[in-house]
């Protein structure tokens, strides 16, 4: 395991970038999977699958851990307390529902930040406040490579 410097740099040529739900975009929209996607671009290549439409309440009526199984099948798994720039974190918005919101951790130490696209906001750097962190159901790194 180790700080990916580049994948900070390229989520941060994002930011800036509205929020448009299901898009990937640089600079005309995306929501926060579409940030991933386009990071993914950026340092792996092609997707590696075809994102299927998915509707604002991704997983929630079935209650399939979605975001979380697609992560631990396309990234690297890393204990959640291993905190490095260039981590990918999966949240739960709420206690007890599927994990559906994802971003890409910035900075680690005494004020964390993570870059996520965020309803109303856009492609932001924000704080990995305490409420964020306790949020936070999976940590994963791009592969070896990549």
């Amino acid at each position: 395991m180790s700080a990916r410097p580049d994948v900070v740099a390229e989520a941060r040529r994002w930011i800036g970038t509205p929020y448009l739900h299901q898009a990937s975009l640089q600079g005309a929209g995306t929501d926060c999977l579409g940030l991933l996607r386009g990071v993914w671009r950026a340092l792996v290549g092609a997707e590696p699958i075809r994102i299927p439409a998915y509707t604002m309440d991704w997983s929630e009526p079935s209650s399939r851990e979605d975001m979380l199984e697609a992560a631990a099948t396309w990234l690297r798994a890393k204990p959640l307390e291993a905190a490095e720039p260039g981590d990918v974190i999966v949240f739960r918005m709420r206690q007890g529902f599927v994990a559906k919101h994802v971003g890409i951790v910035a900075r680690t130490g005494a004020h964390p930040m993570f870059i996520h696209a965020y309803t109303g906001h856009g492609v932001v750097e924000s704080a990995l406040s305490t409420p964020w962190a306790r949020r936070i159901a999976g940590r994963f790194e791009f592969p070896k490579g990549a």
